[in-house]
């Protein structure tokens, strides 16, 4: 086993050894500095922003990304997912969009892991975040025995720009490599399914978030990286059951992004299901309380029950 691996599975056996019923632990996600992040000294940095009463913090300046895993109070499905906040790819909703979600999955027995993936632009433009989504797909399934996970119940989840890196992961992975000395690259990257909510899907400049658009890929990016990062262009049969929730008064991501994925997803013949609100607008994570809107968390627990990753 290499340094890398050596030294990562040295912080993972740390790590589980404090795992207990309902507890919340932490795991780097890279071993030393995180590849991209070379000579990157920018300061991590949370700001309190919005409800004076519940914790909803902005975060931005990651660098080395460290996962924080909710792991079920009960028994557990053998179900994980993979929470990636929005923030148009310059910071994280870290706690409406994070946490909360994560908490929420918990107690219905999962194990959620969210990831404050790299991004912010310049030397984390693409493909720095989508690397970060992939492994921690694939670290949460190394350690399927460990977190009680079954490696086929691996899933992904992401808000805004945190749903167009979401898609980005169940539409481009990488495959296992067996004779990887670092036993995290022996696990895949696809995600058994994923689950988007108001999602940035497209590249394209008449559909697309210009901020995210701008973070992940420059001013002036060419045709094959807009193609290759618009979601709905890269789906194939092998994407996986997807589900989508969006509001018709979006003003930041256009609900069309939701509708591209899903007409490529039927075109595919890919499991889809979408739910259009009237209202909500953008960035409610699941602490909307007004309209019809306030009842996608239940719309969420019924698919994740029908398919056995919930209780």
């Amino acid at each position: 086993m290499n340094r890398q691996a050596n030294l990562i599975a040295v912080l993972l056996a740390t790590a589980l050894a404090s795992i207990g019923q309902g507890a919340q632990i932490e795991v780097p996600l890279w071993p030393g500095v995180a590849p991209g992040s070379e000579g990157v000294d920018w300061k991590e940095e949370y700001k309190r922003d919005g409800d004076p009463v519940r914790p909803d913090r902005w975060l931005t300046g990651v660098t080395q990304p460290v996962l924080t895993i909710y792991t079920p109070e009960d028994q557990a499905t053998g179900a994980a997912i993979v929470v990636l906040p929005g923030g148009g790819y310059h910071g994280h909703a870290i706690d409406k969009e994070g946490h909360y979600v994560a908490d929420w999955l918990s107690q219905r027995g999962v194990v959620a892991a969210v990831l404050p993936y790299r991004c912010g632009g310049g030397p984390h433009q693409h493909p720095v975040p989508i690397s970060d989504a992939q492994r921690a797909i694939q670290l949460l399934r190394s350690n399927g025995n460990e977190w009680e996970i079954n490696p086929a119940k691996v899933g992904v989840m992401g808000f805004s720009a945190g749903g167009h890196l979401a898609a980005t992961a169940a539409t481009q992975w990488v495959e296992p490599q067996p004779d990887a000395q670092d036993p995290i690259l022996k696990q895949g990257s696809r995600p058994d399914f994923a689950i988007l909510v108001y999602p940035v899907i497209s590249m394209r400049e008449w559909i697309t978030h210009g901020g995210s658009f701008k973070n992940l890929i420059g001013e002036s990016p060419n045709e094959a990286l807009i193609a290759g990062l618009s979601a709905d262009e890269q789906v194939t049969e092998q994407t996986p059951p997807t589900l989508l929730i969006h509001s018709s008064d979006d003003q930041a991501v256009p609900i069309k992004n939701s509708k591209q994925f899903y007409e490529a997803c039927v075109e595919k013949g890919v499991e889809a299901e979408i739910h259009i609100y009237p209202t909500g607008g953008h960035g409610y994570g699941m602490w909307a309380t007004e309209g019809s809107v306030a009842h996608w968390p239940s719309v969420l627990h019924g698919w994740l029950k029908a398919k056995y990753y919930i209780r």
